[in-house]
């Protein structure tokens, strides 16, 4: 075949491409290309607009759980169900988590302490109300179950035991070798529950001839003249007419960080290790729980302590949180 021949096969097969025949594919190609854009762009959109009324219907609650007496910063809220809008419309929900922190609290045992504050929580099972669009402070929540907790961290049951530089650790149980991992969440625990921290040893190191060391004075290491030691004990957690107990329950001296007291060994010490057992053992002043539910139990959760209760079928208003 002549050059010319190959040449004029070339131009032919190029010319093919741009016949008549061939451009209905591409226009199908292009037709399914812009399809899927739109489909794309519909389906952002609408994500983005149930996001946003979510979020403002949340922020809607959190104002009203606001208007609670004691509740001085609007709660972290989280309204369950997916998608929203068919939520919201139906005043149906799978659940509401709320969390409200810095709720002052009373019980400071020394007036040089600063206030005590607690953290407060709730988990709601389904729930039904009106208007799942603006929950305002008097709607009515009508939900299957209610789980709610009053937690206090180290600092707060600090000083409310007059403990200054308490410590809470949880130890992880026996059947939880390396249970601190994080494929076991956070440890929890109502015996055994070591607190560490600094008391006065009684009764010589008095600081007035024939008192006993008072930590509305001296709660600290860093403010008593007197002699003092920094210790680990054990704490079981109960619930005591409808408040937070404390019970110690000996001096700790298993595998995790812990303090060991000099001043404390010896037969002659006896009395002063049972003062500072008893220093770590009391019976909290009232702690506000979600809608005054009656706490049911008590347990420490990694550093803090936790006042917990849960309840069935319920109606509930968001200015009584």
């Amino acid at each position: 075949m002549s050059r010319s021949a190959v040449n004029k096969a070339d131009a032919d097969a190029v010319n093919s491409d741009d016949s008549p025949a061939g451009t209905p594919a591409r226009r199908l190609r292009r037709t399914v290309i812009v399809a899927v854009i739109v489909a794309l762009v519909i389906v952002v959109g609408a994500f983005v607009t149930d996001t946003v009324a979510a979020s403002r219907a949340e922020h809607r609650l959190s104002t009203s759980l606001a208007t609670a007496p004691g509740i001085e910063y609007r709660p972290e809220v989280t309204l369950g169900g997916f998608p929203f809008l068919r939520h919201a419309t139906d005043g149906e929900f799978t659940g509401i988590v709320i969390t409200a922190r810095g709720v002052p609290v009373s019980g400071c045992t020394y007036p040089q302490a600063p206030d005590c504050f607690a953290e407060l929580g709730a988990t709601l099972g389904p729930v039904t109300v009106d208007d799942g669009f603006d929950i305002g402070p008097t709607e009515v929540m009508r939900t299957s179950s209610v789980t709610a907790y009053s937690l206090l961290n180290s600092v707060n049951l600090g000083r409310m035991l007059g403990i200054l530089d308490l410590s809470v650790n949880t130890p992880a149980t026996p059947d939880r070798v390396g249970g601190g991992g994080p494929q076991f969440g956070n440890l929890e625990r109502s015996t055994g529950v070591v607190l560490t921290g600094t008391v006065a040893l009684p009764p010589s190191s008095a600081p007035e001839p024939g008192g006993v060391p008072d930590p509305t004075r001296a709660p600290s290491a860093s403010e008593y003249p007197g002699a003092h030691t920094r210790v680990s004990v054990t704490v079981d957690l109960s619930v005591v007419d409808g408040r937070l107990h404390l019970q110690a329950t000996g001096f700790y001296t298993g595998p995790e960080e812990h303090v060991v007291s000099a001043e404390l060994s010896g037969d002659g010490a006896q009395q002063m290790r049972d003062a500072v057992l008893d220093r770590f053992t009391r019976t909290l002043p009232p702690l506000p729980i979600p809608w005054d539910l009656p706490a049911t139990g008590a347990h420490s959760a990694g550093s803090d302590i936790m006042l917990t209760a849960e309840s069935g079928p319920r109606d509930l208003r968001p200015d009584r949180f």
